[in-house]
């Protein structure tokens, strides 16, 4: 079925806009345990995505990111199992590269790896705003017009919630109902 290289294409945008909503809701989320919630969807959507655009190193880090996600809302702060995780990154982008572009999925993954292990709140959403820069090079890469949109959304999305915790009462910070 999606051996059609323009169903695969049309699939691919399909999935981008599905992780799209999933994230555009996760980052306009002042909570970070709702945010880790929704990412766990979004990074389900944009591995299939970058499946369908045959970008393995992409599919596969978006794969462990959902692992990652699961490990941070159990083990946060914890260093071993932070390298742990930016271990298997780098494993899967050795394994499955193929080409220069491949190192930004590799910077966005390690990226967010760092924030959501080590930090919350602003710190942590600011190193995801790196991570979703790089996501955002890495599909425009790879040609993916949806997802380029659905990253820049998520960056825009959570530069706007970064300024409204940092404008939020100091004891909110990552806290804060939405």
């Amino acid at each position: 079925m999606f051996d059609d290289p323009s169903i695969r294409w049309l699939a691919g945008q399909v999935f981008g806009l599905i992780a799209l909503g999933f994230c555009v809701a996760a980052f306009a989320s002042k909570r970070d345990d709702r945010l880790f919630f929704l990412l766990l969807f979004a990074n389900v959507a944009f591995a299939w995505q970058f499946v369908m655009f045959r970008s393995w190193t992409a599919a596969a880090i978006a794969a462990l990111i959902v692992l990652r996600i699961h490990l941070v809302r159990l083990y946060k702060g914890q260093l071993a199992i932070m390298f742990a995780v930016a271990g298997a990154t780098t494993l899967a982008a050795l394994v499955t590269w193929s080409h220069p572009r491949d190192a930004w999925a590799l910077a966005a993954g390690l990226l967010g790896t760092y924030g959501m292990f080590m930090h919350t709140g602003i710190a942590m959403r600011w190193l995801l705003a790196g991570a979703a820069f790089c996501w955002v090079v890495s599909n425009l890469l790879v040609g993916s017009l949806g997802c380029s949109l659905a990253e820049s959304l998520i960056l825009v999305t959570n530069l706007i919630t970064i300024a409204r915790l940092y404008y939020a009462p100091q004891s909110s910070h990552g806290k804060q109902d939405d």
